[in-house]
């Protein structure tokens, strides 16, 4: 996909962080951007901002866990602009919860609520419209370099979730000869507010001892603060549709990481961390 003038864009977890960086970007390329995220609030300041800077763009509140949620950010993107041509299903969260037996039904709920459903929920609603549009378009699942290799926490399940639902997408629409293409983003270390999610954490959906701010994993806080800018994933992403490229994984992530995953795995071996990679 080359022509982005005049098009439209969704972005989920368009608030803060990596979504930011996504709408940022495809608003400068001359496209219409529909925001998207749970926290009203930083999202109107999105929102205000890129409309100072003389961009149309208008903000939908949704929680992407929802279904319904998402079928409204559809009508509400369709009711504003007419069509859809770029999808970022982009929202995820990350908790602290340390071993998968010491987590939480609640907290096995909402990071696949989110993580899992939020994408599952994007493409379900997205994709038929787009292909019943007949024209070129694009769906960006974030995922993360985590969600690549071995698992080792809970967003890693998910995150492989992501990478698996997103590369069956590119089959089927391959099979289909669609004009829509894909592309699962796969970032390390972003300088994102991820941290925050917890905050925003439904009621029905925390621990009883939970005040609401994730504490541990101090040193993932730290690494995520020194990541890579919002706005510099933004580029990858965007030369990444332009092309036609299906993994968007950054320059810099150090390649010896997948090969000893793969060598561990073709020669039966027990797995290990996959080096320079996040949680």
């Amino acid at each position: 996909m080359q022509d982005f003038e005049g098009k439209v864009a969704v972005v989920t977890g368009a608030a803060s962080g990596i979504g930011l960086g996504l709408a940022e970007r495809f608003a400068r390329e001359g496209m219409k951007v529909v925001l998207s995220d749970i926290d009203k609030g930083a999202l109107d300041t999105a929102v205000q901002a890129l409309r100072r800077q003389e961009h149309d763009v208008i903000g939908v509140v949704t929680d992407v866990a929802r279904p319904e949620a998402v079928d409204e950010l559809a009508s509400r993107a369709l009711e504003a602009y007419g069509s859809v041509h770029v999808v970022c299903n982009n929202a995820g969260v990350l908790n602290s919860a340390s071993t998968l037996w010491e987590a939480s039904v609640r907290d096995w709920q909402w990071m696949f609520g989110v993580n899992v459903w939020g994408v599952i929920n994007g493409i379900r609603t997205f994709t038929p419209i787009m292909l019943a549009q007949d024209e070129e378009g694009w769906m960006i699942n974030t995922a993360s370099i985590a969600g690549l290799g071995g698992a080792n926490s809970i967003y890693s399940i998910t995150k492989h979730a992501v990478v698996a639902m997103t590369e069956t997408l590119y089959f089927q629409l391959k099979a289909r000869d669609a004009k829509v293409g894909c592309s699962v983003l796969c970032p390390t270390w972003v300088n994102t507010n991820l941290k925050a999610a917890e905050e925003h954490r439904p009621d029905e959906l925390r621990n009883p001892d939970q005040a609401g701010n994730a504490t541990g994993w101090d040193f993932l806080w730290q690494r995520l603060e020194q990541g890579t800018s919002p706005e510099e994933l933004a580029g990858f992403a965007i030369d990444a549709v332009k092309q036609g490229l299906f993994y968007v994984i950054p320059a810099d992530y150090q390649e010896d990481g997948f090969r000893e995953w793969a060598d561990n795995l073709i020669n039966r071996r027990s797995p290990v961390p996959m080096r320079g990679r996040s949680t």
